[in-house]
């Protein structure tokens, strides 16, 4: 579900810059298709991702899981990206509401009867981390010690 290569640390400040310095690096992999970028930030606009995690845990930071669909996809994959800035999402339970997003985990899926396990693994793995190493984690820097974590934690 992850791979080492696609755990990321991002500067950008913008949903539009993440989803472009992503989207590259996942073109480039051949992972993507040309029309992934554009189809990911529409869909994003229609159906945000944003997760508030203050109900969940308010030690740890909101999170987003930007997806699209699987014909713009060419694999299987989780791809985690801290954000060093906070960026604006909006909410995916009250799409009116914008929250400060610090995490991203990117589903990239070729399969269509996945993506719900995808999503309920990424929720799953939210709720039922230990609350210490859950904290921990969000604050890691080194993208290999989040590989590791995830590949040793995720169920």
């Amino acid at each position: 579900m992850f791979k080492p290569e696609l755990v990321f640390i991002s500067n950008a400040l913008s949903q539009e810059e993440v989803f472009k310095e992503i989207s590259i690096i996942l073109k480039n992999k051949g992972l993507v298709t040309e029309n992934f970028l554009d189809n990911i930030m529409e869909r994003e606009k229609n159906y945000p991702t944003g997760i508030n995690m203050e109900v969940v845990n308010p030690t740890i930071p909101n999170i987003a899981i930007p997806h699209t669909e699987t014909q713009y996809v060419k694999d299987c994959a989780i791809v985690p990206v801290k954000l060093n800035n906070t960026i604006t999402f909006c909410n995916m339970i009250n799409p009116n509401e914008q929250i400060d997003v610090s995490y991203l985990f990117m589903i990239l899926n070729n399969d269509p009867h996945n993506q719900a396990n995808m999503l309920a693994s990424i929720m799953d793995f939210m709720v039922n981390t230990n609350p210490t190493e859950l904290s921990s984690f969000f604050e890691e820097t080194d993208s290999k010690k989040i590989y590791a974590f995830l590949t040793k934690t995720f169920k």
